[in-house]
C-alpha cells in the first residue's frame, strides 16, 4: 500500500464513520435492524450532488441531504410503530422506494459534480498545502463534531429515553417514556447521519450514483463490530470513538486485501472482502469465549 492509498483509506474511513455512527444508533442502541441505510446513503449523495450541480450552497445542500435522510428514517420507523410492520421489512420497503426516488432526484442513474464547482471541501483544499490534507482535516472535524453531538445527545433526558427504549421497551413504557416517539426520533437521527455520509461521499468523489448504497449496511456493521472487538467498553464516548476507528480500520483492511500480491482480489470483490471481514470480526469473540471456557474447565478438573 502506497501513501496515496493509505491517505485514501483514511478519507473513506472518516466518511463511512458517519454510517457506523448511524448503524450503531439503530442496531445497538435501539435494537432496530434497519435496512434503510442502503437507500439513505445514496439519497444523501443524490440530494447534495444535485443541489450543488444547480449552484446551491454546498453547506446548505449537505444540510438538505441530512434532512432527506431523517425523513427516510422517519418513514421506516413510522411503518414499524404505526402499522406494526416488521422492523426489517419496513427498512427493506423504504430502501426499495428510495431507489426510484433517487433516480427521480438525479433525473437519471447518476449526477456529476464538475471540477470547477465549489463543495464544502474547496476552501480547505486551498487552505492547506495539498488537497488531500485539507480533505482529511475537514472530514476529521466533521466526524468529531458529529460524534460529540451524538455523545451529548445520549446524555440528555431524551437520549436516555432512547437508550431505555432500546434496552427494555416495557420498562421504559412503565416509566412513562413514549417509546414510539423515541423510535421515530432515533431511526430518523440514524439515517440522517448515514445521509450525511452519502453527501460527503458525493462531494469527495465528485459524483452520486444510484448504486453506491449497495452494501452500506454491511460496511456500517463491520465498522461497529470491529470497533467493539478492539475497544471492549460500555462507556458511550469510547463506544462512539470505537465506531469511528472501526470504520477507518475497515477501510484499511479492504485496501490491504485488494492490494495484497498473490491473493488476486479485484475491485469487484469489495463486497466479498467486506463480508469476510464481518464474519471474522464476529467469530473472533466467540472463539475467545470458547477458548476461555475450555481453559476454565481444565483448570477445575
Amino acid at each position: 500500500m502506497n501513501e496515496l492509498q493509505f491517505l485514501g483509506a483514511i478519507e473513506l474511513g472518516l466518511i463511512y464513520s458517519m454510517v457506523a455512527l448511524g448503524v450503531y444508533l439503530s442496531f445497538r442502541i435501539l435494537d432496530f435492524p434497519d435496512m434503510t441505510a442502503d437507500g439513505s446513503f445514496p439519497l444523501g449523495a443524490a440530494i447534495a450532488a444535485t443541489l450543488i450541480s444547480y449552484g446551491c450552497n454546498p453547506w446548505l445542500s449537505t444540510f438538505c441531504a441530512i434532512l432527506g435522510g431523517c425523513g427516510a428514517g422517519f418513514f421506516t420507523a413510522w411503518l414499524s410503530v404505526r402499522w406494526k410492520i416488521l422492523n426489517l421489512l419496513s427498512g427493506i420497503l423504504t430502501m426499495l422506494a428510495l431507489y426510484s426516488i433517487n433516480l427521480r432526484i438525479m433525473k437519471g442513474p447518476n449526477v456529476t459534480i464538475m471540477m470547477d464547482v465549489r463543495t464544502i471541501f474547496s476552501p480547505f483544499e486551498i487552505m492547506f498545502s495539498t488537497k488531500i490534507t485539507g480533505t482529511i482535516f475537514l472530514l476529521s472535524l466533521i466526524t468529531l463534531v458529529a460524534g460529540f453531538l451524538l455523545w451529548y445527545f445520549m446524555l440528555t433526558k431524551t437520549g436516555l429515553a432512547v437508550r431505555a427504549t432500546g434496552t427494555n421497551p416495557r420498562m421504559a413504557r412503565a416509566q412513562g417514556i413514549k417509546t414510539r416517539a423515541m423510535i421515530l426520533l432515533g431511526i430518523s437521527l440514524s439515517n440522517g447521519l448515514i445521509a450525511l455520509g452519502g453527501a460527503l461521499f458525493a462531494q469527495h468523489q465528485g459524483f452520486a450514483d444510484v448504486s453506491i448504497g449497495s452494501g452500506t449496511i454491511i460496511m456500517g456493521l463491520a465498522a461497529v463490530i470491529i470497533g467493539e472487538v478492539v475497544f471492549q467498553t460500555r462507556r458511550i464516548w469510547l463506544t462512539l470513538l470505537a465506531c469511528i476507528i472501526g470504520a477507518i480500520l475497515h477501510r484499511f483492511a479492504i485496501a490491504l486485501a485488494l492490494n495484497a500480491d498473490g491473493i488476486g482480489l479485484q475491485a469487484t470483490d469489495l463486497n466479498l472482502v467486506t463480508a469476510a471481514i464481518v464474519i471474522i470480526a464476529m467469530i473472533l469473540p466467540r472463539l475467545k469465549e470458547i477458548t476461555t471456557n475450555k481453559f476454565t474447565e481444565r483448570s477445575r478438573s
